[in-house]
């Protein structure tokens, strides 16, 4: 195996005739070359090869992570187990940094602090509340797979609370 994969070694060659050139490319132009570098040598199969081949020689995940600038934990993440270990580790990953990050604001009722706050008791209340069904709680599923607990403060619940 080459060391860099054709797609990569075209991609380096794209980046190193820009740099080489008379007249510099435009800035948005050297941004998207130098990402695409970046991005190719990422899913480039000839890491993943010298992190086997090192592996086999008898190097640890440290001396691994530090010849790559990632911690253990990292590089084993992204290089253990077989091809399909690895490429389910990644999509898994893929899918969960294409989640939004914010609460949407559009779901029914309140959130378990926030009846919590509004009814002067702590979290841990409310979900006994709901347990025990003197409070009405639902489980709102997205369709991106996050899942919110809510609840639904009746005008009986608040002249309950002394």
């Amino acid at each position: 195996m080459p060391y860099l994969s054709n797609l990569s070694r075209e991609s380096l060659n794209r980046v190193k005739q820009g740099d080489e050139s008379h007249s510099l490319p435009a800035p948005l132009d050297r941004v998207a070359g130098i990402r695409g570098l970046i991005s190719e040598l990422e899913r480039d199969e000839a890491t993943l090869e010298a992190v086997r081949e090192a592996l086999s020689a008898g190097s640890t995940w440290e001396q691994i992570g530090a010849a790559a600038g990632l911690k253990p934990a990292a590089a084993k993440w992204r290089w253990q187990g077989s091809d399909g270990e690895i490429s389910e580790r990644h999509e898994s990953g893929r899918k969960r940094s294409a989640r939004p990050s914010s609460v949407p604001t559009d779901l029914p009722g309140m959130s378990v602090a926030d009846a919590a706050k509004m009814l002067g008791v702590s979290a841990q209340a409310i979900y006994l509340r709901m347990t025990r069904g003197t409070l009405r709680g639902e489980t709102v599923d997205l369709p991106d797979g996050r899942s919110y607990r809510r609840v639904f403060v009746e005008n009986a619940d608040l002249a309950g609370r002394d």
